[in-house]
């Protein structure tokens, strides 16, 4: 972390007592330091999951986006930390799934879908790994072949998926084929920070020009300036039963927002300081952008936003009615504001005192009771099980617009859709939110990080 000033430094002093006070209320059977948690919650989730196919309780393997999210965390914590079983864990799942000519089991190009882009992380960051170490997979010989199969399965599967995505008039991706004419935030995650990753790791900066696009015009039709929120999804045509004169969808819903404030935080790995980029205003109106000072604007002025609807630490599935009979602390918006706040905050695009919403999730995730109708649960959101191992309840299991039977984005139909615990969607973010949450706390007293290390 960069050198901080003198106000920086009192924020986080404050802050740092009011985390030791906090942990004062925490359940004894769960773990004091976030980079504790982190570790210990990943490490319950493999016993769980033994091989990343199984993660987000998979049945079969399958380059989903949970997988690909789970995956990105474990090699989060192998650059971390240094720890092999996690390359391994991610870079199993990858030649399981990826045949020796770079096609991709059991994925459909054909039917457009954003979803099927996001394993692409997971590809991009193995190949950069194996790529500066080939002892990772047994030296150079044997990485060879493995550097080529990847690099084949993102450039000829993806990417190639990618240049023909059908777009709005503005050049917003659309997040299906089934789903004509519609931006859902969702998408930003799933597609963009690959793209930039990608044009990253092979030097073509088109791609990351790409990820700027898709988030910007995104921003541009989903953000509300009366709630300082996105709307879930934006139908440029306006058809849909669930779409507004304007498009937009009727409600805020959490999760959807966690995926873009994550998508922004990711993006910004791969866009230099003073990368200029043309933008697509519509109908190839096109004009320069400094496209990373924007995404930094929008993230602090959704991150500003985010404690009001804050109860508790927790923000619920429908995210600007938290007091609305029927509505619900949700576990995965949860983390994944952790997470893209924490980063953020790490690299230095965000306040340091904006950390004081993360504690208060991190804290909430430990202290509200979970009390959903589906299932019970003797205890708070975040609890040890029956055999001892970390749990993460209280998730919407899924999410989404349109398709059969018809989800009208009602708030009838967020609150009801169905929960468990432990979902990929959730947990992937909570292990790196946590990790980074330690990064933060330990900045404030270095002396005793020091005293850990020896």
């Amino acid at each position: 972390m960069k050198k901080l000033s003198l106000y920086v430094v009192l924020s986080l002093v404050c802050i740092s007592g009011a985390f030791a006070r906090s942990k004062k209320n925490q359940p004894k059977n769960l773990i004091d330091e976030p980079k504790q948690m982190a570790i210990a919650f990943a490490e319950d989730e493999m016993k769980r999951f033994p091989e990343l196919w199984m993660y987000d309780w998979g049945t079969r393997p399958f380059f989903g986006y949970s997988q690909g999210v789970g995956g990105n965390a474990y090699l989060y914590l192998y650059a971390e930390t240094g720890d092999r079983r996690y390359f391994d864990y991610a870079e199993q799942w990858c030649d399981t799934l990826v045949n020796e000519d770079g096609t991709i089991k059991k994925r459909a190009m054909e039917a457009y879908n954003l979803d099927l882009i996001r394993g692409g992380m997971v590809l991009c960051q193995v190949y950069r790994d194996i790529k500066a170490n080939p002892e990772l997979v047994g030296g150079k010989e044997a990485a060879k072949p493995k550097l080529a199969k990847y690099k084949a399965a993102m450039k000829e599967q993806l990417i190639r998926q990618l240049r023909n995505q059908p777009k709005t008039c503005d050049g917003g991706f659309w997040h299906k084929l089934v789903y004509p004419h519609q931006m859902w935030l969702d998408g930003i995650y799933m597609a963009s920070p690959f793209m930039a990753a990608y044009g990253d790791t092979f030097k073509d900066d088109s791609w990351k020009a790409e990820a700027l696009q898709q988030v910007i015009t995104c921003w541009r039709h989903t953000y509300d300036p009366k709630t300082g929120l996105l709307h879930h999804a934006w139908d440029e045509s306006a058809a849909q039963r669930w779409s507004d004169a304007e498009g937009h969808s009727p409600n805020f819903w959490g999760r959807s927002i966690g995926w873009y404030l994550m998508a922004m935080v990711d993006i910004l790995d791969y866009i230099p300081e003073g990368f200029q980029s043309q933008f697509n205003q519509g109908h190839k109106d096109t004009v320069m952008i400094s496209g990373r000072d924007t995404l930094i604007r929008y993230i602090n002025t959704l991150v500003d936003a985010l404690p009001q609807y804050q109860r508790g630490g927790m923000w619920y599935q429908v995210m600007d009615q938290p007091d609305r009979e029927g509505n619900w602390p949700e576990a995965t918006v949860t983390t994944q504001f952790m997470y893209g706040i924490c980063k953020a905050i790490n690299k230095g695009y965000l306040p340091a005192d904006r950390v004081q919403i993360a504690i208060d999730a991190y804290n909430g995730l430990q202290q509200t009771p979970f009390k959903h109708r589906d299932e019970p649960l003797d205890g708070p959101m975040l609890i040890r099980d029956s055999i001892g191992r970390l749990t993460l309840s209280q998730c919407c299991a899924v999410g989404g617009l349109g398709g059969k039977p018809y989800r009208d984005g009602s708030f009838n139909y967020y609150i009801n859709e169905r929960i468990r615990h432990d979902d990929g969607k959730g947990t992937g973010p909570f292990i790196v939110a946590c990790y980074e949450l330690g990064k933060i706390v330990e900045n404030v007293n270095p002396a005793k990080q020091s005293k850990k290390k020896k």
